[in-house]
């Protein structure tokens, strides 16, 4: 897809002159977009050519807009000639806001802001584009920190809607205003948030790659498996092994590692022993041709799914705990012209269907003192329509496993089979997503709906972590929580306070304090 090159600003520009520092992919973009806002910009990089190659790739960009008719050549000359070079840091002196997007390290920032406070006048905006470093410890290193503040883009940034906006704790409130407004003129959807570790995109998208790891490491199931279900039953876009094969685990692990140790060991937020071994190995994703799935011509080699079995009709029985559930069910059996079962205890033949919400099958199987050999329990988190997926306990009988397999991919829908845990592969990833969203919501990182739309955009799910928690129901998304803290007494599934109250008062979990 290429960016919208003849978008024009659709938002008063609170600055005319943007210096750019770091002319890498990032550097790129953020100058692309300026100079389609309507700012002059001033590329600067100490690599001897940077500043040549991104004009020549930006300028190349604006090339084909004229070329596909999107971009008239008057217009595509005008932004030609707002792109100008510095080659030393002083021909900065007169922009009104700097950005930079160099290394990120610390040292390296502080040390380029404090080069620039000298060359910039006092009330010059300084702005970062770090994605993990505190916006406050840069700005502690300068004369004026109040005139410091995040602004961070995501890669591509033509194509990815969204900036975060991140003031320090000494950030003056008028920066941040005028901040705001030049990435509304951009383009971009500007999501304000506090200074805290992974700000608020990537704190909110703790939760689907850890969880993801620890569903692997329990040996639930397979990756490829995972992934299918997150896909096909969550509608996430990409799968989470298949996202950290495209990130790199040089890049996932390190985030994964910061974020943790930056909130002192938060237990929601554990990395997994997974990757560390991987990334020892080199196995980093399509990078080094490797990664969770082997890559070929840049293609993953995804393996094939089992066949469904092929088995004779059984008698089946549906637990009645979730009336909507066995309904659902129910359909599905009498569609396949098997017997259902109407008693409220099964036959002694009776293949035993349970719909548990953060139970494994054996604990579910052994509660309604249902024999676990003949038990199978189906996630019906997400419904039927698209994949199914299926939950056996230690004891479940092959037979009858191969009997739900075969009852649910009778009319076509593919099905997953996997070993027992509490709260199947979508419950538990859904939950933690939530209740990682329930708790920025708590801290006050972001308000409800800026991090709901920040999290659509910039991680691309298919809502955002409250949205996501009203959709399947918060007293739902609760009790799988519940139930996997009792199970497994391990505090990442402690429930937030804002996910606890909004349901047990009935509320949507987007509802902010009155007062």
């Amino acid at each position: 897809m290429s960016p919208d090159v003849s978008q024009e600003a659709t938002t008063t520009m609170p600055f005319h002159r943007l210096g750019l520092v770091g002319t890498g992919a990032m550097g790129r973009g953020i100058a692309q977009l300026a100079a389609q806002a309507g700012l002059e910009v001033v590329l600067h990089d100490a690599r001897e050519g940077a500043v040549q190659e991104a004009r020549e790739f930006i300028e190349g960009l604006w090339q084909r807009g004229v070329d596909k008719h999107r971009l008239s050549e008057s217009r595509a000359e005008e932004l030609r000639a707002s792109l100008k070079e510095a080659e030393r840091l002083e021909a900065l002196a007169d922009c009104d806001v700097v950005v930079e997007a160099i290394v990120e390290k610390l040292e390296a920032k502080q040390e380029l802001f404090t080069r620039l406070e000298a060359i910039l006048s006092d009330d010059a905006v300084l702005g970062t584009n770090t994605s993990s470093l505190s916006v406050t410890s840069i700005a502690a290193a300068c004369r004026l920190p109040q005139r410091v503040i995040g602004l961070h883009f995501f890669n591509p940034v033509p194509l990815m809607k969204i900036v975060e906006v991140i003031p320090g704790l000494r950030t003056a409130p008028e920066v941040v205003d005028r901040v705001d407004a030049l990435g509304q003129a951009m383009g971009h959807f500007t999501a304000r948030t506090t200074d805290t570790p992974g700000f608020l995109v990537n704190h909110a998208g703790r939760a689907y790659g850890t969880e993801a790891l620890k569903i692997l490491g329990e040996g639930v199931t397979d990756h490829a498996t995972i992934d299918r279900l997150l896909v096909d039953q969550g509608g996430f876009r990409m799968g989470p092994f298949s996202l950290l094969d495209l990130t790199g685990l040089d890049v996932s692990h390190a985030v994964m590692e910061s974020i943790y140790h930056q909130y002192y060991e938060e237990p929601r937020f554990r990395p997994s022993p997974i990757t560390r071994q991987r990334l020892n190995a080199g196995l980093l994703g399509r990078k080094s041709g490797e990664g969770f799935y082997r890559y070929v011509d840049g293609q993953a080699q995804i393996p094939d799914e089992p066949a469904a079995p092929k088995v004779a009709p059984t008698p089946v029985w549906i637990s009645g705990e979730d009336p909507h559930a066995c309904h659902a069910l129910a359909t599905v059996v009498e569609a396949a012209g098997w017997r259902l079962e109407a008693g409220e205890l099964p036959s002694d033949q009776a293949l035993c269907l349970l719909t548990p919400y953060g139970e494994d099958t054996t604990d579910c199987a052994l509660r309604q003192r249902l024999d676990p050999a003949r038990c199978v329990a189906i996630d019906m988190l997400a419904g039927l329509d698209r994949r199914r997926s299926l939950m056996t306990a230690p004891v479940t009988r092959v037979d009858y496993r191969d009997a739900a397999w075969a009852l649910l991919g009778q009319d076509g829908t593919p099905v997953s089979s996997i070993n027992d845990s509490n709260g199947f592969v979508l419950q538990r990833v859904v939950a933690c997503i939530v209740n990682v969203g329930a708790d920025i919501a708590q801290q006050g990182v972001a308000d409800p709906e800026t991090l709901d739309r920040a999290v659509e955009l910039g991680l691309g799910y298919p809502r955002g972590p409250l949205a996501m928690g009203d959709h399947y129901g918060s007293r739902r998304i609760l009790t799988i929580l519940d139930n996997l803290f009792t199970a497994s007494r391990d505090p990442r599934y402690r429930p937030s306070p804002w996910l606890r109250r909004r349901a047990a008062l009935g509320l949507p979990l987007t509802t902010t304090e009155l007062n």
